[in-house]
């Protein structure tokens, strides 16, 4: 994850934050330096690297114009906070505040993970051999499967979700956040929502899962790729079926064999040899997990679908003027790039 110098219109107050750093002791004196970086990696929520007193923090708030729902702080630091109570690989919660006054909105402050995220920039810059890659998938799988094994009743985070109905729910939901964002026609998106209204399972397990699993939002240890330190980025962590967590990964999991403007579309290390495929992962995750699922179009589908409303959603903010991160300004190509690949699924029967 690499970190540049702050956005303009996305600066932190410094005086108010070092004087919060001081309030939960994580520095001594409010006449330190505080040096402020940016991570350019997400897409949501905007995290910082905050440097001082030889110490390093990362903090994360809501971008200008999000809504609470989406961007719950105070359920994402309480996510985080239980979880390690049963799951070593989370970073550590310092503090969270609800005090606008303090940088304007909701924020919280955690634990600098040190590892390699591996991105598609950094996979590209990184000499990572095939064998690296099955090493890689198979890390990577795990720590999803030891993350569905969590007991969430006992560490306390049993309200975090309702598991009766998660299905219904997240198709209605997403459904009804897509034309709430839509900003252009796509009748790929109309076709699609009508779907996987229609073709949703009644009958599924439920445990927590984390809904933004790949390989950028976990940090591998080293780069023998045998040990993944931290998941990273759990503001959609929720209550529900494992296999819609599945079902996410997928839709980020581009191969070799994509189209080439899926793999510009949806940039991921997944396309390098060694990967396994989209329908291997699926057959490797039944292995590890013990589940066996028969109805793996519809979670592709509706993973591909639920990505290309974040996309949208994001892109409405930059159509608004809420930001200027040029990063933004064709996101709404790649959520009509998503509603095309599910639709390509659906039609074929096939998540290859």
């Amino acid at each position: 994850m690499s970190n540049q110098k702050v956005r303009e219109g996305e600066e932190l107050p410094e005086i108010p934050l070092k004087k919060y750093l001081k309030e939960i002791n994580l520095i001594e004196s409010i006449e330190s330096d505080l040096v402020v970086k940016q991570f350019t990696h997400g897409y949501s929520n905007l995290t910082y690297l905050l440097q001082i007193e030889n110490k390093e923090y990362v903090l994360r708030k809501p971008p200008k114009g999000a809504i609470k729902r989406g961007h719950d702080m105070s359920r994402e630091f309480k996510v985080q906070s239980g979880v390690a109570k049963a799951f070593s690989k989370v970073p550590k919660m310092y503090g969270f505040s609800n005090n606008e006054n303090i940088l304007g909105s909701d924020f919280y402050i955690m634990e600098k993970m040190e590892g390699i995220i591996l991105n598609y920039a950094a996979a590209k810059s990184r000499n990572i051999t095939s064998n690296n890659y099955e090493t890689i998938a198979n890390s990577w799988l795990n720590t999803l499967v030891e993350l569905h094994n969590v007991d969430y009743k006992s560490i306390g985070l049993e309200d975090l979700g309702k598991p009766e109905g998660y299905v219904e729910r997240q198709v209605t939901n997403w459904s009804k956040q897509y034309v709430k964002a839509k900003t252009d026609e796509y009748p790929e998106a109309e076709l699609v929502m009508q779907w996987i209204q229609e073709n949703q399972p009644k009958k599924y397990d439920h445990c927590l899962i984390h809904n933004d699993f790949k390989y950028d939002n976990v940090v591998f240890k080293d780069n023998s790729w045998q040990e993944v330190s931290a998941v990273l980025d759990w503001e959609m962590a929720t209550l529900g079926d494992p296999l819609m967590d599945l079902g996410t990964s997928l839709g980020y999991w581009t191969v070799a064999t994509d189209h080439d403007f899926v793999k510009q579309g949806i940039p991921s290390p997944t396309i390098f040899e060694g990967n396994p495929i989209r329908s291997e992962i699926a057959k490797m995750y039944a292995e590890k997990s013990g589940r066996n699922f028969d109805n793996l179009v519809f979670y592709y589908a509706f993973g591909l679908f639920k990505i290309a409303v974040i996309a949208q959603q994001i892109y409405f903010r930059y159509h608004k003027g809420w930001t200027t991160d040029p990063r933004f300004a064709n996101l709404n190509k790649a959520a009509e790039l998503c509603c095309k690949l599910a639709l390509k699924a659906i039609k074929t029967k096939s998540i290859d």
